[in-house]
């Protein structure tokens, strides 16, 4: 299986967890809340921050543009709410020159062919298919087109679902993410074991995007292989959004990618050996 790469970094077996902040829409359309969004990942240490990216007469659905929805900006339509928290060309240079200051990579799920057109603008360093896209063949071989790898979230798909879209994009630069699309997820439905049936069917590298309550679900995804972790991020999760209640607030972060980092270092290469802080007890404790 080959690594993928993805900016700067490699990304598969063996190699370090590629840790995703998703920002997401968590930003309620302040482009200040998503800077401070950007601080905190540089700070944990992740990889990467992402965003979502929509052109909202498109990516929302017809039945649902005129449903009147209460927001904190007041009762409007759902698509003025949409328009309302969609970051354009100012915020995205905004984006864009932050965490190039900061070292960080960044990039976004297109929901439809002229939001993979904005983001062509930037040098993002890879685009990611939002579960809710996995079956847009359109946007798919849109994102194949941009010769960038392409980062597969396969929640609420199944496997007939994932393979017609595998089949559009390829596998040459191709990251599988095991998902479940429910928010959050409770433990029974993660089925983390998945991973490993990605892995095995398509040759690819796998990861994980995590909608769970805490740590330990997207933790014990590394262990069993995951090479990318996606988490969501909010300053607090009771702040207004679909989103915040299934993310991390800061300090969930920081734990997560320190946990991953030690697990990365517990897992070990396998090679059954004796190590230097054993040579003591094994003086003292073997009789013959």
């Amino acid at each position: 299986m080959s690594a993928v790469r993805i900016g700067t970094r490699e990304v598969g077996p063996g190699l370090p967890v590629y840790t995703v902040a998703e920002i997401g829409i968590n930003h309620n359309g302040d482009v200040g809340i998503a800077k401070r969004l950007i601080d905190i990942a540089a700070q944990v240490g992740a990889d990467a921050v992402k965003f979502q990216k929509r052109t909202p007469e498109i990516a929302t659905p017809p039945e649902m543009r005129d449903t009147r929805r209460e927001t904190p900006w007041g009762e409007m339509t759902y698509l003025d709410y949409r328009y309302r928290v969609e970051f354009g060309l100012d915020e995205y240079q905004e984006i864009d020159r932050y965490c190039t200051e900061l070292g960080l990579a960044w990039f976004a799920s297109p929901w439809d062919v002229p939001s993979v057109d904005f983001l062509e603008k930037f040098d993002v360093v890879c685009h990611k298919v939002a579960s809710a896209s996995v079956t847009d063949r359109e946007l798919l071989a849109a994102l194949r087109d941009t010769g960038r790898p392409v980062i597969l979230s396969t929640g609420m798909s199944t496997m007939d679902e994932i393979d017609a879209a595998v089949e559009v994009l390829g596998t040459e630069r191709l990251v599988l993410l095991h998902a479940t699309s429910t928010y959050p997820c409770p433990p029974e439905e993660a089925n983390l074991r998945t991973i490993h049936t990605l892995a095995e069917r398509f040759g690819v590298p796998v990861g994980y995007s995590g909608h769970e309550r805490g740590l330990q679900v997207s933790v014990a995804a590394v262990a069993l292989g995951a090479c990318m972790v996606e988490r969501h991020v909010t300053l607090d999760r009771t702040m207004w959004g679909s989103d915040q209640a299934a993310s991390l607030e800061p300090d969930g972060l920081r734990r997560l990618v320190r946990d991953i980092r030690t697990v990365e270092t517990a897992l070990g290469d396998g090679v059954k050996r004796v190590f230097p802080g054993e040579q003591a007890p094994r003086r003292r404790l073997r009789r013959t």
